[in-house]
């Protein structure tokens, strides 16, 4: 049995290393994209364009523009009129407009309230709003505040507020979750497309090694990838530091694909081509993805999708990958996600391998 069970899974990676297409996706998917997410996703504002409309004809302005220097800001661009301003804005021209009113230097010097006003293009949320704080500080550079309070703040974990090790470690995850449903999927659909389903049948081979050999070979080329993703592009390109164990998140990796193997065995089972597959994949990866804290932290969660995440085991995954990362967290302290990721693992692959087992 455990022979058969060795040559099953030899025949499928030999299969996939056979597929050109199908290596050059894999690779893809846990080097370059993963490297484009997080070189390319910023939430740090980077080449604002400013435009500024100034009537006092006085300094404190000149002052507060030469604030907003690169790489964060553009070198503003003046317009003579607040309506020009709002067009540019309007046309995308700019992104952040200031208006300096005519009494706005008077005021600050004479130690009254000056108001600046700010025109923002709230387009792009995220971006909008830490640009808003960014000026908000600038500003208050210029506030004489004599109060008796000096505020410290102390970076936790990620000291450097390093985005780019951040957004590269969330999208290697949902690339582990996307792969490892597809592939196992897949591996069973092209035997229905290619008319080897009923030979494979008839082979003398228990089904249930069949289904649990053609599974691992898929979690094992995911593993393998995320070794690859884990050592050249998180390691070398981001200098991503690990406190805690490698191989305490190669586990929880391999326990994280073994339940997401589950789900590909019930997508296998009522799909009848790659297409669907594809289609069902991204039906059901969306609201694991959504419910897991990848995007948005889980506090910030209606209280009743709190509670739904707590079915999601990309969410135990994600935090414990984020602990042994980030935090160093010990093993004992890991075996919260890594119960939640056997327990929700066990009932998803028992459902898939019984969905698929009725086609035996």
């Amino acid at each position: 049995m455990i022979r058969t069970f060795f040559i099953v899974l030899g025949k499928e990676l030999l299969s996939f290393l056979r597929s050109v297409m199908l290596v050059a996706v894999v690779l893809y998917s846990f080097t370059l994209d993963i490297y484009v997410a997080g070189e390319g996703i910023q939430i740090k504002p980077r080449n604002v364009s400013v435009g500024y409309v100034d009537e006092t004809g006085g300094g404190i302005s000149q002052k507060i523009l030469t604030r907003l220097h690169r790489p964060e800001f553009a070198p503003p661009v003046r317009y003579l009129s607040q309506k020009e301003l709002s067009r540019a804005i309007f046309n995308k021209e700019v992104i952040v407009g200031l208006v300096f009113d005519s009494d706005f230097e008077k005021k600050y010097r004479e130690g009254k309230t000056a108001q600046l006003d700010l025109l923002l293009d709230a387009t792009a949320a995220s971006q909008s709003l830490t640009t808003l704080s960014y000026l908000q500080n600038i500003l208050l550079d210029f506030q004489s505040i004599d109060i008796p309070l000096a505020i410290q703040t102390h970076k936790l974990f990620n000291e450097n507020a390093d985005n780019h090790s951040f957004m590269a470690l969330t999208e290697l995850l949902s690339v582990i979750t996307m792969l490892v449903i597809i592939l196992t999927a897949i591996v069973f659909v092209k035997e229905k497309e290619d008319g080897t389903w009923d030979i494979m049948l008839l082979m003398p081979v228990n089904p249930k090694i069949t289904i649990l050999a053609k599974s691992m070979s898929q979690v094992l080329i995911v593993m393998a990838g995320t070794a690859l993703a884990v050592g050249f592009v998180l390691f070398d390109r981001f200098h991503m530091p690990m406190h805690g164990s490698f191989w305490a998140f190669m586990l929880l990796t391999f326990l994280y694909a073994f339940s997401s193997a589950g789900i590909g065995l019930f997508v296998a089972a009522v799909s009848r081509n790659v297409m669907q597959v594809a289609q069902l994949s991204i039906i059901i990866m969306m609201p694991l993805i959504f419910l897991s804290g990848a995007w948005t932290p889980v506090y910030a969660m209606h209280p009743v999708f709190q509670k739904l995440s707590l079915f999601s085991p990309l969410r135990y995954y994600i935090e414990g990958s984020e602990s042994i990362f980030y935090r160093g967290t010990a093993f004992v302290d890991l075996l919260p996600y890594f119960g939640g990721v056997m327990i929700l693992g066990a009932m998803l692959y028992w459902f898939g391998f019984q969905k698929i087992g009725k086609l035996f």
